[in-house]
């Protein structure tokens, strides 16, 4: 369970950032820049904070609901255009430093930021990247709580638009409904051109 551990060992405001959105098909990349104004969060509260892969939907916004007192919370994105431009693991850089700058205009400096994984993206204060973080620093796994209910609303609203697809399912992931939609329907502006299932449906 995720603990505060990491974010006590620097001095003030302290970041976790978290993206959700490098395997899907299709879809933006978003991150999540969330700092906590207090470390004093009930125990009720921190047992709903988890790595967002484990929550449900349901799961996933009381945990939102529950931290909102505590803590703030900005959004970055890199659309389909951006990762086929400079690949996956940049537009999640890129979008990560969206969400930390929008973050700091309501706040300021940070002292540190906290990343989930084993890259980070140029900050202007000192930032560490913290492999599994989402199962370690609240910090973290509140971000990845609220990038994942964003991406996931972002694709069940695309859903309505294409629906051969099943987005509102999979998130755009490559499941066997999306493949099937792609041999059916063809591709659409969402699609990324980069990877691999869409490209090969672009030659044929």
């Amino acid at each position: 369970m995720p603990t505060f551990d990491l974010e006590r060992g620097h001095k003030s405001l302290v970041v976790g950032v978290d993206e959700v959105g490098r395997g899907p098909l299709a879809g933006p990349v978003v991150a999540a820049a969330v700092v906590f104004h207090t470390y004093d969060v009930p125990e009720d509260v921190l047992s709903l904070i988890q790595d967002s892969k484990v929550l449900s939907s349901a799961q996933r916004l009381r945990a939102m609901q529950a931290i909102a007192p505590y803590s703030s919370v900005a959004w970055g994105a890199a659309s389909r255009n951006t990762i086929d431009g400079m690949n996956i693991l940049r537009a999640s850089l890129l979008a990560m430093q969206r969400a930390v700058t929008a973050l700091a205009r309501r706040h300021g400096p940070f002292d540190h930021i906290l990343v989930d994984g084993n890259h980070c993206p140029s900050f202007p204060c000192p930032a560490s990247a913290v492999i599994k973080g989402d199962g370690l620093s609240v910090s973290i796994a509140a971000a990845s709580i609220y990038a994942k209910a964003l991406r996931d609303r972002l694709m069940v609203r695309l859903a309505t638009r294409y629906p051969d697809f099943c987005w509102e399912k999979n998130a755009g992931y490559g499941t066997a409904a999306h493949l099937n939609g792609l041999k059916t329907a063809g591709l659409t502006p969402h699609h990324r051109l980069s990877f691999r299932p869409v490209a090969l449906q672009q030659r044929a």
